[in-house]
């Protein structure tokens, strides 16, 4: 919420509150089968609580933002945003579908119209609800292993069925401290006996602060041959005022230490290659690098400057709209992994279909892409940002073999 002005946070709430007229106009029409008044007084009065208690929560979260513990903020922001998201949308489906069904029906009797808005009603608006709280309390934090085998033509033999695992987009700030949660996806990761692990930027918000104490959870990951990490678009801190420059480069330079402790080579535009017997495998990484407004900071040119004659290189860029603009057709790079989108972390996903409305922001949003022989894989998210749910995109472990 730091980032809207009050002006659009009231807006919001006058949305808000349009919406809950028109509800509560709908509402009165489709409650008139209930015969007990008792009950109907504390459905209306019950609905109005909710609505101005919510209003209210918004306005005050942002006058006093600058004034909560950042831990708090957090927690209250999620939150308020996940309230304002099972309530807001619901009943806009609600309206909708309500109102196209009275006004296209209206040659009913009056009590038949009624009866059937009331189960109509029921289901357009329930329905939505229930799966927006699906998503906040049981879907945000149950892990998918993502299992895909790609066949390289150039893949050395002694990389044939190398295990890898992609993870992305953390946010430990989400996390809340809740250690024991991101203990399991650990579990389930060392479970697969990777060779490598790769993670794929985007470790928190925005502060070093949320990294607190997360080193003795992630530094339980392992890899047999090493493990790798990219920077994402909200490790840098551009998302928050800073007092001072110094204050924001500290900041920066707490969140690249912290890989140190717990045991990744973080690559910053650079590459490392890796050797197996006499086969060879160049690792590159660059810094992130996206289209406006996200920044520019990754250099793929300097990355690759000393690696030209190593035959088989993947790369770690956060942002999937890199593949497209410096790397297909413009390089050798067999196999590139990305993030940053989360799919939105809402979605459908049916065995080989899938959709979000992130698809029309980027063209390449989750699983793998091809174009001739090179590869891109976008790793839907480990954490979440924003709503505190995921509908029909649960948090993803990618596990990646790579075969001749």
């Amino acid at each position: 919420m730091r980032s809207y002005t009050l002006f659009t946070i009231i807006l919001l709430c006058l949305a808000i509150l349009i919406v809950d007229l028109l509800t509560f106009y709908w509402l009165r029409s489709i409650t008139q089968l209930i015969t007990l008044p008792s009950l109907k007084s504390f459905i209306y009065v019950a609905f109005w609580v909710f609505t101005i208690g919510l209003i209210t929560s918004i306005i005050v979260l942002k006058i006093r933002l600058e004034s909560i513990n950042p831990v708090r903020k957090h927690f209250w922001i999620s939150s308020l945003y996940g309230l304002t998201i099972s309530s807001f949308i619901p009943k806009v489906i609600f309206v909708v579908i309500i109102s196209a069904f009275y006004f296209t029906n209206y040659v009913f009797l009056e009590n038949q119209s009624i009866i059937v808005l009331f189960f109509i009603g029921i289901f357009s608006g329930f329905l939505p609800f229930l799966i927006i709280l699906y998503g906040i309390f049981r879907s945000l934090y149950r892990f998918k292993v993502h299992h895909v085998k790609i066949k390289f033509k150039n893949l050395p033999k002694n990389y044939i069925g190398l295990k890898v695992v992609q993870i992305s987009d953390l946010h430990l700030g989400s996390f809340n401290y809740r250690y024991h949660i991101l203990d399991r996806a650990i579990g389930m990761i060392n479970k697969l006996e990777p060779d490598l692990i790769f993670f794929t930027g985007d470790l928190v918000n925005n502060c070093s602060w949320e990294l607190d104490n997360w080193d003795s959870v992630l530094k339980q990951l392992s890899a047999k041959k090493g493990k790798y990490a990219v920077l994402g678009n909200h490790d840098y801190g551009d998302y928050k005022k800073w007092d001072t420059k110094e204050m924001k480069l500290k900041n920066f330079e707490e969140i690249k230490n912290f890989y140190k402790k717990v045991n990744f080579k973080l690559l910053l535009n650079e590459a490392e290659v890796i050797y197996n017997d006499d086969d060879m495998m160049a690792i590159v990484g660059v810094e992130n690098w996206g289209n406006p407004p996200f920044k520019r900071y990754g250099d793929l040119s300097k990355s690759l400057k000393n690696i030209t004659d190593i035959p088989f290189k993947i790369l770690l860029s956060h942002d999937p709209s890199h593949w497209t603009e410096e790397v297909i057709e413009k390089t050798d790079i067999a196999l590139t992994l990305s993030g940053h989108t989360h799919g939105m972390q809402a979605g459908i996903n049916l065995k080989n279909k899938k959709w979000s409305p992130i698809k029309y922001k980027y063209k390449h949003w989750a699983g793998l892409y091809e174009n001739k022989e090179q590869y891109l894989y976008v790793n839907r998210g480990l954490g979440w940002l924003g709503f505190p749910g995921r509908l029909g995109m649960r948090p993803e472990i990618t596990l990646i073999e790579l075969e001749k």
